[in-house]
């Protein structure tokens, strides 16, 4: 199944972060919190204006982001947990040390 966003709206994947602790110690599930950043997999046409246009977002498809522990609403979509947001939810793009954006691996 697709999703396609309205508006100013993404779809963010989670990305999981590593369950183990620097010494070797396994993190459960239930005691990891959740990840605060994520990779958008939709993106909206963009936010429409009051005199009718529309602005394109700044995000798309590929962004690795940041964005806050209560941000967007979460969905599940064959099985797979995402999180729907508006642009503005978002805090910011990460970057490589070289300025350029980071890539899905």
């Amino acid at each position: 199944m697709k999703i396609r966003p309205l508006h100013d709206r993404v779809i963010v994947k989670r990305i999981e972060q590593q369950r183990k602790t620097a010494s070797g110690i396994v993190i459960p599930d239930t005691a990891a919190e959740k990840p605060e950043q994520g990779e958008v997999v939709a993106a909206g046409p963009g936010r429409t204006l009051d005199d009718g246009s529309v602005r394109p977002l700044q995000l798309k498809v590929g962004d690795h982001v940041l964005f806050g522990k209560y941000a967007g609403q979460t969905v599940k979509i064959d099985g797979e947990e995402f999180l729907v947001m508006r642009e503005e939810d978002v805090l910011g793009v990460l970057e490589d040390n070289r300025g350029e954006l980071k890539k899905a691996a």
